[in-house]
């Protein structure tokens, strides 16, 4: 695994869980890694995670209104 140092000023007040938890959470949401990629990231379950996601105003339902409106139609 790849290590990624960041440099956040101290006037944001954010520690290191919720870095981690908006990159994994941001990196979820534009596809980039599975829903148990991204709780690895985070550094808690998968559970976890899910139950988090909204705080970060991430949808667990991680699909594009287009294929929402398919799957509707083909139901």
């Amino acid at each position: 695994m790849k290590q990624l140092v960041i440099n956040i000023p101290d006037s944001l007040n954010l520690n290191e869980r919720e870095a981690s938890m908006t990159l994994a959470s941001k990196l979820y949401e534009a596809g980039k890694l599975s829903l148990g990629q991204a709780a690895e990231l985070a550094g808690i379950s998968k559970r976890a995670f899910t139950e988090l996601l909204g705080s970060f105003d991430v949808s667990l339902f991680n699909y594009p209104p287009v294929e929402l409106d398919r799957d509707v139609n083909n139901a």
